[in-house]
């Protein structure tokens, strides 16, 4: 029988909220063994973090409170305690020392004002009660087991000199520092590269079987779990909703909520009209029982599926229309060494002598890892950087050349929607303001009673209601303040629009909303897309041909369903195998070469 280290029983976690008590874990239970990796899955709002948050007793009190159930651990000299009632002194004690938890975002949890190397080297020094040196030799040896680069260098680097992987490999080593039993890992690939996102699972996985510790996997995306986890446990609104070894989730999903999260992620080996979503494997009843929709899976994937003759036939179409936008030679450097009389004497190539076209009509996806210089391409498409050298043709007219005036008036045709939704939206308008701020600016309408009820039609289009127009952005979920930036970005009816990571950091069936609602728009007003991503499945789904960029250039370019069936370069090969597949014989293969 395997060893049971952490036995959660009947957990119950509220919160107080201006709507009343919410239960953000109701009555769960379930166990983790000795060296096993458990994953966690479910939408935001599910209480997968809730229920880490309790075991590590991180639960802020007031709102919250864990007011039912116990959590036991099995690996103290005490025997079996319950750390429910744990006195917060003894807590401190197992907290980051035996049970360690990596949080979703690196950059908030690490000190900015602190070294990465002093931070580490804390909790080693507080737990372990050895000397400064010892502490810091340690964090040295830890810094090269998550494989950082040059680790002498980042033991004195502060947190914003890293990259998002490196950070979060920081803050692997923090939690590995004094070698914990259990090790909560909450979201830590969320909004990494798939390259990125690779290593750390290996990393996560090496360590797990290095040293015998049980690890805890939070996340959204099924296709991750099916890369590192021994047993999945699925939460929907506060409940597990089914739980059983990840083979036998994979091979045969019980709950219709399951079925909703592993059909949603675009699939690799075909190309789709549309994504499955969860409301078409099952919808919530008045009196909060679930009512199944659709049982077979691969039924509704089919009725999707687009034949390759149909993706080469509106290839043709497109390519025999007109060229919407022309780059030609672009150019975008960042003076990264200077002299004393501040004249440039070295530069970061961020876009260097990239020439592309884009057709009426199509979307385009560029794809790459952080640093590739797509995004800074977008933004230099558009002027919002001011490339350094070449040419960005408009239905003719040259972007780069323009006066502030026609630039101005070009706006109303070019759109682009960013990364994070929060920070693009002003705290202090309400979404319908923002709205239609773009169209005041433009003079669209004659009114602005007129130009509210565009805003109400818009809202509705992206699947938002119209009392939400005097709401303010903290009161949407990440999804929802997506889906308001999409309608921002189609206030003034724009021709040409850039999607920069607008997908990134959302759940896997919020994604697949969103990516749906793009493609309806797109067929809908005529919309000509550049998609950018770091994830390929993604811009495989959405895209008609793909742009693979790395180092500033562009490495190859074509037909997003052939470059990911072919693909000519190393770089492109090692994208598509960082990709997590969740395919069922990968998992059965994992477990055959394990057993």
């Amino acid at each position: 029988m395997p060893e049971k280290l952490i036995e959660v029983k009947n957990l119950v976690t509220e919160f107080n909220t201006e709507n009343g008590l919410v239960r953000a874990v109701d009555n769960i239970s379930f166990d983790i063994n000795k060296g096993e990796i458990v994953g966690i899955v479910g939408e935001s709002g599910s209480g997968k973090s809730v229920t880490s948050l309790s075991i590590m007793r991180l639960i802020p009190n007031p709102p919250g409170k864990i007011s039912g159930g116990q959590i036991l651990y099995n690996h103290t000299q005490k025997g079996t305690i319950d750390i429910t009632n744990l006195p917060e002194e003894e807590m401190r004690s197992i907290r980051g020392n035996e049970i360690s938890m990596i949080f979703q975002e690196p950059m908030t949890s690490l000190n900015p004002v602190f070294t990465c190397g002093d931070q580490v080297a804390e909790a080693i020094m507080l737990h372990q009660k050895v000397s400064k040196k010892e502490a810091e030799q340690r964090t040295l040896a830890l810094f090269e087991k998550v494989k950082l680069p040059n680790p002498p260098r980042i033991l004195k680097a502060y947190p914003h000199q890293l990259s998002g992987g490196q950070k979060q490999r920081v803050m692997i080593a923090m939690a590995m520092s004094c070698n914990p039993h259990v090790l909560i890992a909450d979201e830590p690939t969320t909004a990494l590269d798939v390259t990125v996102q690779k290593t750390i699972l290996e990393l996560i996985l090496g360590l797990s079987k290095e040293t015998g510790m049980s690890t805890i996997f939070i996340t959204h995306d099924l296709g991750v779990i099916g890369e590192i986890a021994d047993r999945v446990i699925v939460m929907y609104k506060g409940k597990i909703v089914e739980q059983g070894s990840v083979v036998d989730i994979f091979a045969n999903p019980q709950h219709p909520y399951t079925k909703g999260l592993l059909a949603c992620r675009p699939p690799l080996d075909k190309r789709l009209s549309k994504l499955p979503i969860i409301s078409d494997f099952m919808k919530e009843k008045e009196d909060g029982t679930l009512e199944e929709l659709a049982s077979d899976m691969q039924q509704l994937v089919d009725a999707y599926v687009v034949t390759p003759e149909a993706t080469i036939a509106r290839m043709a179409k497109l390519e025999a229309g007109k060229k919407i936008l022309e780059v030609k030679n672009m150019q975008t450097w960042f003076p990264s060494k200077t002299n004393i009389f501040g004249k440039p004497l070295e530069y970061v190539k961020a876009v260097d002598d990239v020439s592309f076209d884009v057709y009426e009509g199509e979307t385009l996806g560029l794809v790459g890892e952080s640093g590739c210089g797509k995004t800074t391409l977008g933004r230099s498409i558009l002027r919002l950087i001011e490339p350094t050298g070449g040419q960005a043709l408009f239905e003719g007219r040259d972007i780069l050349k323009l006066a502030p005036k026609e630039l101005k008036d070009l706006r109303e045709h070019m759109q682009i929607i960013f990364q994070d939704p929060y920070s693009s939206l002003n705290p202090r308008l309400t979404i319908g303001s923002a709205i239609m701020e773009p169209m005041q600016v433009h003079g669209k309408y004659n009114s602005d009673k007129e130009r509210k009820d565009m805003v109400v039609e818009l809202l509705q289009k992206v699947n938002m209601k119209p009392e939400h127009f005097n709401r303010y952005p903290h009161e949407f979920s990440g999804g929802q303040r997506q889906r308001i930036c999409i309608a921002r970005a189609l206030a003034l009816n724009p021709r040409f629009i850039i999607c920069d990571e607008s997908v990134s950091a959302l759940d896997v069936s919020v994604q697949a909303q969103v990516l749906n609602l793009l493609i309806k728009l797109r067929e809908e007003f005529k919309f000509t897309y550049i998609f950018i991503s770091h994830d390929l499945s993604v811009v495989k789904f959405m895209s008609d041909r793909m742009v693979v960029m790395n180092k500033g250039r562009i490495e190859e370019m074509g037909l997003a369903d052939e470059i990911y069936h072919h693909p000519q370069k190393e770089y492109t090969q090692k994208l598509i195998d960082a990709i997590p597949k969740g395919r069922l014989e990968d998992i059965k293969n994992r477990f055959a070469v394990d057993i």
